[in-house]
């Protein structure tokens, strides 16, 4: 969690409601990507 604190910041920089939603809609798509990439690849063995 530290890492993805001080990736994304620890709070909004947008003043703006609708600003600071997209803004965590950003942080969230990019901490799916952190985790997609950390992922292993798998196969179904049949």
């Amino acid at each position: 969690m530290f890492r993805v604190k001080k990736l994304l910041g620890r709070t909004l920089g947008l003043r703006d409601y609708n600003a600071q939603s997209s803004e965590t809609y950003a942080m969230i798509k990019a901490l799916k990507q952190l985790t997609e990439l950390s992922m292993p690849k798998t196969k179904a063995i049949i």
